[in-house]
């Protein structure tokens, strides 16, 4: 199991403290019960912790289309945009979760929008106005919408895709630094969904809805 793409950086600055510390120990040679120590152990809980925040596991690909993130299904409703109806699928990404998201089926990046907003907490419907990233693919089943969602612990969604990029199910296409939540936008009039509100979903690996051209055949 590997680091996300640009957050090995962010692990290292702990564990270069921690080694610091140590050659600084060596010289000085603290007593026991001295705060030096909890500063070393301190420093490598971090490192740990963001080494388990910032892990990208490999995933094997469900049938179907799939889920963008891991966490749960926070709510599933029927939304009108551009005259045409659609599913909107709400995961909700706890800070324990893999922060690498996926894409749910192959497409066309078409457009990748980056909007500035508050930091509200994430499972509140108000958390719309945070800070997002706007992802829409051209895909077998017409238009697909990716909306990630900064919380109020994530700071920073980083893309790892660029607009007319051809893209496969399963590429991760960004990460939301620390969770947060994802929004996913499928046509209801081209798919059958096969998950509910409240399971446990992951990025790649767990199947939301069927393609209904793929059922037909």
């Amino acid at each position: 199991m590997g680091l996300a793409k640009g957050t090995a950086h962010i692990v290292l600055v702990p564990v270069i403290f921690s080694v610091l510390l140590i050659l600084l120990g060596i010289f000085l040679r603290p007593g026991l019960f001295s705060g030096y120590y909890f500063a070393i152990l301190l420093s490598l809980f971090m490192a740990g912790l963001l080494a388990c925040f910032f892990r990208d596991p490999e995933r094997g690909l469900a049938d179907g289309i799939v889920s963008p993130a891991d966490g749960y299904i926070q709510r599933i409703e029927e939304v009108d945009e551009d005259e045409r109806k659609y599913f909107k699928i709400v995961t909700f990404m706890n800070v324990h979760n893999v922060h690498v998201n996926r894409a749910p089926i192959d497409g066309k990046v078409v457009k990748l929008l980056h909007f500035v907003g508050s930091h509200i907490p994430a499972y509140k419907k108000e958390s719309e106005r945070n800070e997002r990233v706007t992802i829409l693919l051209d895909t077998s089943i017409g238009k697909v919408k990716i909306v990630q969602i900064a919380g109020i612990v994530a700071r920073r969604i980083v893309p790892y895709i660029r607009e007319g990029e051809e893209i496969k199910k399963g590429d991760r296409i960004g990460i939301i630094r620390l969770g947060s939540r994802v929004d996913l936008y499928l046509p209801k009039d081209k798919v059958e969904l096969t998950v509910k509100e409240g399971e446990k979903v992951y990025a790649g690996s767990s199947r939301l809805a069927k393609d209904l051209q793929e059922v037909k055949y």
